[in-house]
């Protein structure tokens, strides 16, 4: 059984980008979004404005994103998942939602990182969340360039 990662949350934190699961590469490096390809920090580094932050080292990046109001979590704690596609999950545990309410008081919206996470959109709009599904960082979400993944990662922030 795989084990994700604890929320990035703060008590200004009122936006939450829900993944699905921690790839390989975040598994072995313990980060959010490790694999090099994975356009998630370029794309919330130009949506808050902030270009540089994929550049940055993890524990800045992470700050940054809190100061910004914004959390990172996964819908799931744990599952059962040979390689790194969503595809292969098995045995799905998902995390205490309930629980975040506490550490994220001002929490209003939730958005999802591609469509496997958007799944609980309605479970997660259910419990008083705005939510938006975005498409994908992931590399193997080739079906949208950058620039237009980029225009759906706007609505973060609107």
């Amino acid at each position: 059984m795989l084990r994700g990662f604890p929320p990035v949350v703060a008590t200004n934190t009122h936006t939450l980008i829900l993944g699905s699961f921690p790839g390989e590469a975040s598994l072995v490096a313990t980060q959010y979004y490790a694999h090099p390809r994975n356009q998630f920090w370029r794309l919330l580094g130009e949506v808050l404005g902030e270009p540089q932050l994929h550049a940055l080292a993890y524990d800045a990046r992470l700050e940054l994103v809190l100061k910004h109001g914004i959390g990172i979590w996964d819908v799931l704690a744990a599952c059962h998942r040979e390689g790194s596609l969503d595809s292969a999950i098995r045995n799905a545990k998902p995390n205490d939602f309930d629980a975040l309410r506490e550490h994220a008081p001002l929490l209003k919206k939730v958005c999802f990182n591609g469509k496997t996470a958007g799944r609980f959109a309605d479970v997660i709009g259910e419990a008083g969340y705005e939510t938006l599904v975005l498409p994908s960082s992931s590399p193997a979400n080739a079906t949208l360039s950058f620039d237009q993944k980029l225009s759906h990662w706007r609505e973060i922030v609107s």
